[in-house]
């Protein structure tokens, strides 16, 4: 498999799992325990973003 095919099946798997946690958030009875999931979500989703983004070369690493 190509490099880019394994970022993007990557990519395809942290979205599912923010998600998936998204999901969890919903059905979560207390409070903290509902934030911390919607918290490791959101940054699951953004960091998916971000590799997608470089995939697609609209953004580069720091260096």
């Amino acid at each position: 498999m190509s490099v880019a095919g394994e970022s993007g099946g990557r990519v395809r798997q942290m979205r599912q799992k923010a998600e998936e946690l998204k999901q969890a958030a919903e059905r979560a009875g207390d409070p903290e325990e509902r934030q911390r999931l919607q918290d490791k979500a959101r940054r699951l989703q953004e960091q998916s973003e971000q590799e997608s983004a470089m995939e697609a070369g609209d953004i580069f690493p720091q260096e």
